[in-house]
Formats: structure tokens, sequence, C-alpha cells
């Protein structure tokens, strides 16, 4: 069952927060070389580890943690059916941070965080808001049109600033259209888009320029 509007808003609003990870994956290496990259995998590793063993913690109603968990982020969380244990978005967050920063060149992890985190949120807000022509499964045209755009622009303003090649940057733009199309069929395919959204913007962007040169 979908949360209400401004339950959503509130979830985002904790997405929007985490713009720290794309500058981390930039500017961590920038900085630092190969150790700034492996200080972002193992970072993100650790995270996505601790994040699943407290969500784990949580649905076996530990004490102490599930209620200061509940407190916090209770009002943010999907309902799930009772007995049911679901991840939160969090663990497969950190751990496609993880593996992004391990395979992918800075840029192109920056990037492809960085259109999950604005695109995948002002398709949400956008979708629920103004989403007039839905699909079966409950997304609408409009939440999509709105992360292509977005996700266009990061892309487009990514290429610009690292004078990236107009071929290479078109790879990068159908890697934000391989993306949405990610986000739109997360529920059929069973994977968190948080997980999906980078990887396969990023194997895109990253592999495709090498493959067709």
């Amino acid at each position: 069952m979908a949360i209400p509007y401004r339950q959503e808003v509130l979830r985002k609003m904790v997405h929007l927060s985490s713009i720290w990870m794309p500058a981390a994956l930039f500017y961590l290496p920038a900085w630092f070389g190969d150790s700034g990259r492996w200080f972002n995998v193992i970072m993100f590793g650790t995270f996505a580890v601790l994040n699943i063993l407290i969500e784990i913690a949580v649905f076996r109603q530990v004490p102490y943690v599930t209620p200061l968990y509940k407190k916090l982020f209770g009002k943010m969380a999907r309902e799930s059916k009772p007995g049911e244990f679901r991840f939160s978005g969090a663990p497969p967050m950190y751990a496609s941070a993880c593996l992004t920063a391990l395979f992918f060149s800075p840029r192109v992890a920056s990037c492809a965080f960085t259109i999950l985190i604005l695109s995948d949120t002002s398709a949400a807000l956008i979708g629920r808001k103004w989403g007039r022509h839905r699909f079966s499964n409950g997304k609408s045209l409009e939440g999509s049109l709105a992360f292509l755009l977005t996700g266009w622009i990061i892309a487009a303003s990514f290429c610009l600033a690292g004078g990236i090649p107009g071929t290479t940057a078109a790879i990068w733009l159908v890697g934000v259209a391989v993306s949405c199309v990610a986000e739109f069929f997360n529920e059929q395919i069973h994977l968190d888009d948080n997980f999906t959204i980078p990887l396969l913007f990023g194997a895109v962007a990253e592999f495709l320029p090498r493959l067709l040169q």
C-alpha cells in the first residue's frame, strides 16, 4: 500500500540528504587517488552491512534498537505485511555505492548516484502529485518523464564539465534511459531501484564507449 504523500516527501528528503554520496565518490578519488577510491569501497560496504544488521535487529524486535529505529524512521517506512521482512532502500543503496566505487570511474560513479538521488526523487514526487496517465504497475508517464529529463540534464552537465566527447555523452544519455526503465519496472524485477539505477547507468556509461572504440 502506498504511503501518504506527506510521508513520501519525508522519505525523499532523507533521499536528498544522501547527496554527500556522489560528492564522496567523485572528490575522494580526485584528492587521494586510489586510496580515496578504496576508502569509498570500504566505507559504503561497511554501511551496507551495518544497515542490514540493524534492519534484521528491528525485525526481530531487539530491545533498544527497534524503538529507536521506529522513532527515527517509522513514519517514512513503507508498510509490510505482518511477519514479512523487507529491507528499506538503505542497504541496497550502500551496496550499490560500494560496487559503483569499485567498478566505475569517479565521474561515472558520481553521475550515477546524482541521477539516483535527484531523478528518483523527481519521479516519485511528480508522479505521485501530478501523475495523470497511470500504467498497470502504478507508475505514471509524468513520473517517468521527470526521471528521464532530470537524468539527461544531470548527465549532460557532467559531460560538459568533464569535456566528455559527443559520442560518449550520447551513450551516457542512453544510460539514463536504461536506468529509467529499471526504475519503472523495479517491482516487477524484484530489485530495489536504489541498487539497479546506479549500476545500470554506470555499466552503460563506463563500458559501452570502450566496446564501441
